[in-house]
């Protein structure tokens, strides 16, 4: 950048070095650095004079609008690219730079206005030579000085902010610590209350289940002597008779048909719902429905038909489970529709790997408000059809965990007065399962319920471990096809579980997939999967690349959904 020249120092001698130090720091003064800017200035131009004097060599002080910059011609054949002080001197500055025959130094200034003159500036760097060592020294010396004060004010500031900081560090240590009691309070609170609830959701899943099979015994009881009292064999009643016997059956049928509903709701929310896959005829299963449901809809006035595409015709898939979760779509279908039509309809989804059944009906509908509460249990739309249609409000919320244990999904579209649809999307798995026992070590509850709606249809058996010890006992006594193995568990991790399997001559050949919250490479260049976001086509992927019947596992496309 362009500037005025101030001044021209020659470095023939070493006693010239001390000049242009004492010029550069006032040079520095003038154009309006602070104290500490100054000695920097001086200092770097004393480390890089005292290399480059000799015979010819100068020194010229140049001020620009926003910088001072001093430029050394020197003789040095070698050069000073690279010296010693030209390092130390670009650490003091803002830059420093050797070229062939000369050094650059620039110091930036901060903006000000302008307050001496050029002439004066110069008249007054004139005045500073020649000057003795001795001044020099005493120069130096009052410089010193000057910054050992500062480096002691600042010390006194950095002791009392240390102060100042340990205090508020004691202080927050304390704070800190009581909210540790307190949410070490709370866990232990939180902890008794979960204890208490699991205690009360046990209780009460026993009290269903006992109460559902204790009415079911009077019930069928009820329900057979109707049928001896208007059957062919019994005594002839008379018309009212008659009626009031069959009004008895049809309540005592009723309260049988939901003590049915309490007692699998109770199954179902006790987690003793175990599907057992087999080959599903969905066109025959539909027919059946269709005959069975038909006089229903007959009495309503309502169509009911069905529409199987032929790629969904077979399915694997729990045969009782499904046909539940179809009677309860249907049979609500029905109860909430006083004309047109009710029609079960199935396709296969190719891109999903799945199979959708539909069921769709011309009914009440059902408003936005009540529609996101529908799956909750004892939930019932409140309407006049309602008040007819018996039940427990228990039918979509058991459907939805029967389709959940299926590997599926259950949701429901309305429109309000135009109709419901039901849609059950379930895995298209054709053939037989693959695998015939898979073991999940895992002590993550949650994953192991996730991978076992995985691995429905892909295999006839899921056998779960909380932590390798108990992974260990469960091989022992039937060794798996293959194991899915969390590295982090308690007692004995994943880790050490594959060491005892790789000791073991029974359970060494057993294939391994690892599935880990951080993926990390595992023992034996074996798969491994993260937990997040992990999809079932990457699982099956990675068994059968463990099993030796694929490539990698990642997330190639099959037909499993």
């Amino acid at each position: 950048m362009a500037g005025t020249e101030l001044i021209r120092v020659r470095l023939d001698t070493d006693q010239d070095v001390f000049v242009l130090r004492r010029v550069g720091r006032a040079a520095a003064e003038l154009a309006g650095m602070e104290s500490q800017d100054q000695i920097r200035v001086a200092t770097a131009l004393s480390e890089v004079g005292r290399e480059a004097y000799g015979q010819g060599a100068a020194a010229v002080i140049t001020l620009g609008h926003d910088q001072l910059v001093i430029t050394i011609r020197h003789t040095r054949p070698s050069g000073l690219n690279h010296s010693e002080g030209l390092e130390l001197a670009g650490r003091l500055v803002d830059d420093g730079a050797g070229r062939d025959g000369s050094v650059t130094i620039t110091k930036r200034l901060r903006p000000r206005p302008a307050t001496v003159p050029l002439d004066v500036i110069r008249a007054d760097l004139a005045k500073l030579a020649p000057i003795s060592a001795l001044e020099e020294l005493r120069e130096q010396n009052r410089e010193l000085a000057e910054t050992l004060e500062d480096v002691l004010r600042l010390n006194s500031e950095l002791q009392e902010t240390n102060t100042g900081v340990l205090a508020m560090y004691n202080q927050l240590s304390a704070e800190l610590e009581e909210t540790n009691r307190g949410v070490v309070a709370l866990y232990a609170e939180l902890d008794e209350k979960s204890g208490q609830l699991r205690e009360t959701i046990e209780a009460r899943n026993r009290f269903w289940a006992t109460v559902s099979h204790e009415l079911r015994t009077p019930l069928n009881s009820v329900i057979g002597l109707v049928r001896l009292l208007t059957g062919p064999g019994g005594e002839p009643l008379t018309q009212e008779q008659g009626h009031q016997v069959g009004l008895i059956g049809d309540s005592a049928q009723t309260l049988l048909e939901l003590v049915g509903e309490l007692l699998d709701m109770a199954k179902a929310e006790s987690g003793r719902l175990d599907p057992q896959p087999t080959l599903v005829d969905l066109a025959r299963m539909a027919g059946q429905l269709h005959v069975t449901m038909r006089p229903t809809s007959e009495r309503a006035g309502v169509t009911l038909s069905h529409e199987i595409a032929p790629e969904a015709a077979e399915l694997y898939a729990d045969e009782s489970m499904l046909l539940r979760i179809l009677r309860n779509l249907l049979s609500n279908a029905l109860k909430f529709t006083q004309s047109g039509q009710v029609v079960l309809a199935a396709h296969a989804d190719e891109a999903r790997g799945e199979i959708v059944i539909t069921v769709t009906d011309t009914g009440i509908g059902i408003s936005e408000e009540h529609l996101r509460r529908v799956f909750e249990d004892f939930y019932q739309v409140p309407g006049s059809l309602q008040v007819k249609a018996k039940g427990t409000g228990l039918g979509l919320p058991y459907a939805r965990r029967l389709a959940e244990a299926l590997a599926g999904t259950l949701e429901l579209t309305s429109t309000q007065g135009e109709g419901t649809t039901a849609t059950l999307r379930l895995p298209h798995q054709i053939g037989t399962p693959e695998v015939e026992r898979v073991l999940i070590a895992d002590d993550d509850e949650v994953f192991r319920a996730a991978a076992r709606r995985m691995l429905y249809g892909f295999t006839v058996h899921v056998d779960e471990a909380a932590d390798g010890a108990a992974a260990l006992d469960l091989m022992a006594a039937t060794p798996p096809d293959v194991i899915l193995v969390d590295l982090l568990m308690p007692r004995v991790d994943g880790n050490v579980l594959l060491h005892e399997m790789a000791e073991d001559e029974r359970l060494s050949g057993i294939p391994v997939v690892v599935v880990t919250i951080a993926p990390q490479r595992a023992p034996g260049n074996r798969p491994v999967l993260s937990k997040h976001g992990l999809r079932r086509e990457q699982l099956l992927q990675a068994i059968r690349s463990a099993r030796g019947g694929g490539e990698g596992g990642g997330g190639e496309e099959n037909r499993d959904g």
